[in-house]
């Protein structure tokens, strides 16, 4: 096989002062919020005692209020100041090619303040691309002609994870994209997002954006596949709830959709946070600092129970029917499969019931499957897989997982004997 040439967009440097205009909006934030937090306790400790659950003031009054609205009055006067100083300075200040580890420190940023950055109009706040190597892409047929030379008929789509970015595919020196399209000749490219944005809110977006890709495509696609990582999951199924509902042209072509442990049904640790909510609210004293437990994206929020939908957090509690949400099944003409991992050794015997998932998402939410029939994705047992001694982050790099996604993936050629389909050599490799 010709190499591909790995050609990318090009990008205008990053200006320094983006970066510097974000973190001032932030400090403000942090230091209105903490006079806020601070203000509350005030009013809670100076107000009479009551009984448990009655709600406190969260403001006071007099000279006290006074002086809050004062510290906040000025904060704000200086930040707007210093973000005026640094917008007339940004051509002075230059720019530069952002590295990984700024991507990174972004992405995670992003992931667990994403929904304020947005709402605040935070310089730091990510917009969603489609990217390759870190560069955004112009979704023009000529544009694409050039970065993928040549284009392929299989596109592969990766979407990563929870606090995290396009560059962080690469895992231990293994992209499973890269390698995928080495050796099953795909177009491989990643959607980039805002992770701390509600999963629904980033599904309608990542929908139109798909749309635009494939019209633009420069040659036919015969196959769409969604290689998804952790919440990246989520917010492909919700894409593909959108866009089946609004009839998008990208729903029509052959999709497959692979997870790798994803939490379709919630993740534990998001749900232990919102207890900590529950439990440090319930007397007035303590519930100023229940703000601290809030300090966690509408994104983060959403793994609670894997909310897809606006209707699944919209008026709700999380605690509403069932597990919080509608039961959103997976469309049957859509290949879903599902890659479960685990940080114990393999068991014995057949029983999975009472082994540990990956560190963060159990095995079962990772499969898809559920006590209750009208919530469980009903993926069939041949396009389930569970990897023994890997974590969540490991199965990037895992060569077992990537073997597992050849077997899936790989076309399949008609048997010598009968004519019935068979996997091509490369899938079936022994793990």
């Amino acid at each position: 096989m010709k190499p591909r040439n790995r050609k990318t967009s090009v990008v205008a440097p990053h200006r320094n002062a983006s970066d510097l205009r974000g973190l001032g909006k932030l400090a403000i934030d942090g230091v209105t919020g903490v006079t806020d937090l601070v203000e509350a306790m005030h009013a809670a400790i100076t107000h009479l005692p009551s009984v448990i659950g009655r709600t406190a003031p969260v403001a006071t009054t007099g000279l006290p209020g006074l002086v809050y609205r004062s510290i906040r009055g000025t904060t704000r006067l200086v930040g707007e100041g210093v973000d005026r100083s640094l917008s007339t300075l940004a051509p002075l200040l230059g720019g530069w090619r952002p590295s990984a580890r700024r991507e990174a420190m972004v992405a995670a940023l992003n992931g667990v303040l994403g929904d304020h950055l947005e709402i605040s109009a935070n310089p730091l706040a990510l917009r969603m691309q489609l990217r390759r190597e870190g560069h955004p892409l112009d979704l023009t047929g000529d544009a694409l002609a050039q970065v993928f030379t040549p284009p392929s008929d299989k596109l592969l789509v990766q979407v990563h994870g929870l606090c995290m970015n396009d560059l962080q595919w690469k895992y231990a020196g293994h992209d499973h994209g890269q390698a995928l399209e080495r050796d099953l000749q795909y177009s491989a490219l990643h959607l980039h997002y805002n992770s701390g944005r509600r999963v629904s809110r980033n599904g309608i977006e990542c929908a139109a954006l798909l749309d635009q890709l494939v019209e633009a495509w420069p040659v036919p696609i015969r196959e769409l596949t969604l290689l998804c990582h952790s919440m990246g999951g989520l917010v492909a199924r919700s894409a593909l709830h959108q866009a089946l509902e609004q009839q998008l042209e990208w729903t029509r072509l052959p999709i497959r959709i692979v997870f790798l442990g994803t939490p379709h049904h919630g993740a534990p640790l998001e749900r232990a946070g919102s207890w900590l909510d529950l439990l440090i609210g319930s007397t007035p004293y303590s519930a100023p600092f229940a703000r601290l437990g809030k300090v966690r994206s509408a994104g983060i929020q959403d793994l609670r129970h894997g909310n897809l939908r606006d209707a699944d957090w919209q008026d709700r509690d999380g605690d509403g029917i069932a597990d919080g949400r509608m039961p959103m099944p997976l469309p049957p003409q859509v290949q879903a499969y599902a890659v479960a991992v685990s940080t114990a050794d393999a068991p014995i015997d057949t029983d999975h019931s009472g082994l540990r998932g990956d560190g963060l998402v159990p095995l079962a939410s990772a499969l898809g499957q559920h006590p209750q029939r009208a919530f469980d994705l009903r993926i069939p047992k041949s396009r389930r897989w569970i990897g023994y001694g890997i974590n969540h982050l490991e199965m990037l790099g895992s060569p077992r997982v990537y073997r597992q996604l050849l077997r899936w993936l790989a076309p399949r050629t008609p048997s010598a004997a009968g004519g019935n389909p068979r996997p091509t050599a490369s899938s079936r490799t022994r793990s």
